[in-house]
């Protein structure tokens, strides 16, 4: 057996047989498809069929951060509505197994488009086709009734913008070094401006193109084949979700060509991908919901990219971060927060 680092493939194979016996059989192969700060990802095949593992990173202790029993239960819960998903095979709690929880799921096709060349190359009307379905998709997952799906405690949406606006102040001054015009600003107009608690939906928490699988192959009709990565989800405001798309594709575009190793994402920069307003607009359509509140939640939107760029800038300044694209994250900071205090 081939084991990677954090996954012991002798024990997670007798594991495995017990959970569900006959999914792999024989000798396992595993790589590690996604590491770094996020949850691990490794795929486990047996020469004839593959699945994915999902673990904690290595070394993190503070479960409710990476809490593979929630986002177990979120694809699961979601498995028999319009929002397509992964099959889930088990939860693993027990630590002691492979050194943290886990959970297993299918393997489905699909290509995570995170970089515009990549998108480019399938043409305008393809680009086109499928960022419209990442917006369905979208407005489908708002529609789920939590208590349908067994999800009807899985966060509280009263109080939702107010602690999102604290939580993402604490993550600020853990890492702030600098002057930041602007900044103190916006977060006191977000806090002076915090709408009225409205409906709840389950909300992915880190809506994007790239959180999604979309079939490019040739009989794949660029489907949207699986909405990856949960691990912020809960119940909260939809539109925070529309926001966050929103305020991802706005980055990219005022990053302009060739900053792309830089950002998240630079796959709004693709010909084709829909404009801000047609993905708001949309998604109004799709949906049925009132976006006219939309701005409160860009400006939250931005606030948080601003926190989360502002943190990798301060890893990057402290020598703690690895590989190119880091130079020119500074500068993209003091444009989010002032695109928040125009929304």
């Amino acid at each position: 057996m081939s084991t990677p680092e954090g996954l012991d493939l002798d024990a997670f194979a007798r594991w495995l047989d017990e959970q569900a016996p006959g999914l792999l059989v024989g000798p396992l192969e595993a790589s590690l498809i996604t590491g770094g700060k996020s949850n691990l990802t490794y795929a486990v095949t047996d020469g004839r069929r593959d699945v994915i593992v999902r673990r904690p990173p290595l070394g993190h202790v503070l479960a409710t951060a990476h809490d593979m029993g929630r986002e177990h239960r979120v694809i699961a819960a979601l498995a028999d509505t319009a929002v397509p998903v992964p099959t889930t095979y088990g939860l693993c709690q027990d630590d002691t197994v492979v050194g943290a929880p886990f959970y297993v799921m299918e393997r489905v096709v699909g290509t995570p488009f995170a970089r515009a060349s990549d998108l480019a190359a399938l043409g305008e009307q393809r680009v086109r086709t499928i960022t419209g379905r990442m917006v369905d998709v979208l407005a489908d997952l708002h529609a789920v009734d939590p208590d349908d799906v067994g999800l009807g405690d899985f966060g509280r949406p009263d109080g939702y913008l107010e602690r999102q606006v604290r939580r993402w102040k604490k993550q600020l001054d853990a890492s702030r070094s600098r002057d930041l015009p602007g900044m103190d600003e916006l977060i006191a107009r977000l806090d002076a401006s915090i709408p009225a608690a409205g409906e709840g939906t389950i909300v992915h928490g880190d809506y994007r193109l790239d959180n999604l699988l979309v079939d490019a192959s040739p009989d794949g009709g660029d489907q949207v084949t699986a909405v990856l990565d949960w691990e912020m989800s809960t119940l909260g405001d939809p539109l925070t979700d529309v926001a966050v798309l929103l305020a991802y594709q706005q980055l990219a575009e005022e990053a302009g060509a060739g900053a792309g190793a830089g950002l998240v994402t630079d796959a709004a920069q693709a010909p084709g991908y829909l404009s801000r307003d047609e993905v708001l607009a949309r998604y109004a359509q799709q949906s049925g919901r009132d976006v006219s509140d939309i701005d409160f939640h860009l400006a939250l939107a931005f606030f948080k990219l601003a926190v989360i760029l502002e943190g990798i800038h301060f890893r990057h300044s402290h020598g703690q971060t690895l590989g190119a694209g880091f130079d020119g994250i500074g500068d993209l900071i003091e444009p989010l927060i002032q695109a928040g205090l125009r929304a």
